[in-house]
């Protein structure tokens, strides 16, 4: 009997019965916990729980490299929790990575007919679904991307920490009671924190000029009216090391800028917000942009006054669907490499002559 939606050309039995002579192995992302599962000949062996962090990575690759001839391993694309596991297990020779997309591996829980769901039996899951389905190997993103990704995230750290550390001197500086070495030094941390922020940036320029696709992405960005080089150069870092076969609505929940509706009955019904429940890093360098450009660019502040005066949103929501609407832009800019045409990012009406 065959049951459906299960593959039963030549090319999956053949995959299956090589499958058996290699280890698959299946980890459950989380923000905190990486729960592994491995598999051999077919049998799955108890799950063990490592931190997700570097060190945490380094533990499950000494663990895996324990293990006799081929390594596969299979894990899902949770949002931006599973990317520096994947780099570190794409980098480890003698591992392949496979990463899906949370849906596969839902249906295939479903196909194994699972009744219950915790981390361990959703590694589990991967485990086998690494074992039984057709392997596509993670394409790494090329190490300059992945080296500009570290930059940017850096200059956001600090940029973070001058900002609380401004606040601290603002503070300290309302009272006359602070004494002058504490005003003094926290002056000096300012300033400190300004060069080390100056000189990420320029090492960021340097890296994106020694790289066409990277210039070129750089040159198409700050054409829009509202992105300086800095927030450019926080996009480019976190936007150039997703995968090229993702469509502009999946960077938007990747950014978590897409809508959630909160509705529960007749009684809730509230306005829908947005997630946030995805990459921080790029809803922070959108936001001054967005409302840069909602100012002094004509199409952008069309769309903005639009969707106040028009839709009744208030200011902060339609900055949001700026950011979201902008995000969009950028992905056809990149992916068509053209330039930011103001007219198909909002239409200007048409003044009524007379």
């Amino acid at each position: 009997m065959k049951c459906q939606g299960w593959e039963t050309s030549d090319h999956h039995n053949k995959h299956y019965l090589e499958g058996k002579n290699m280890n698959s192995v299946g980890i459950d992302v989380s923000q905190r916990e990486l729960v592994v599962v491995v598999s051999v000949k077919s049998k799955t062996r108890p799950a063990k729980t490592f931190e997700n962090t570097a060190s945490g990575h380094q533990a499950i690759i000494q663990h895996l490299a324990k293990l006799k001839g081929e390594t596969r391993i299979c894990l899902e694309a949770t949002g931006v929790y599973h990317f520096d596991l994947a780099v570190a297990l794409s980098r480890t020779e003698g591992l392949e990575v496979m990463v899906i997309n949370p849906k596969a591996s839902h249906n295939f829980a479903k196909v194994l007919m699972k009744r219950s769901k915790t981390d361990a039996i959703d590694a589990e899951t991967l485990a086998i679904y690494c074992e039984r389905m057709p392997f596509e190997a993670w394409q790494r993103p090329a190490d300059e991307n992945i080296a500009l990704r570290a930059m940017g995230r850096r200059i956001a750290a600090l940029t973070k920490l001058k900002t609380q550390t401004k606040n601290q001197l603002h503070a300290l500086s309302a009272t006359q009671d602070t004494p002058d070495i504490v005003l003094n030094q926290t002056e000096e941390l300012i300033e400190v924190l300004e060069k080390q922020i100056k000189a990420h940036r320029d090492s960021a320029l340097a890296l994106i000029r020694q790289h066409d696709l990277l210039a070129r992405a750089l040159a198409l960005i700050i054409g829009i009216k509202g992105i300086a080089e800095a927030s450019a150069i926080q996009l480019l870092a976190e936007l150039m090391v997703l995968p090229h076969d993702m469509n502009a609505k999946q960077w938007v929940a990747y950014a978590g800028l897409d809508p959630r509706h909160n509705e529960s009955g007749t009684s809730i019904a509230k306005k829908p917000r947005i997630s946030k429940a995805g990459n921080k890093y790029i809803r922070h360098a959108l936001y001054m942009p967005a409302l840069v450009a909602s100012c002094h660019e004509p199409h952008i502040k069309g769309y903005y006054r639009h969707l106040i005066e028009n839709n009744g949103l208030k200011k902060l929501q339609a900055l949001c669907a700026v950011m979201r609407k902008l995000l969009h832009a950028i992905h056809g800019m990149l992916k068509a490499d053209t330039e930011f045409d103001g007219s198909r990012f909002y239409k200007l009406p048409v003044k009524a002559s007379g």
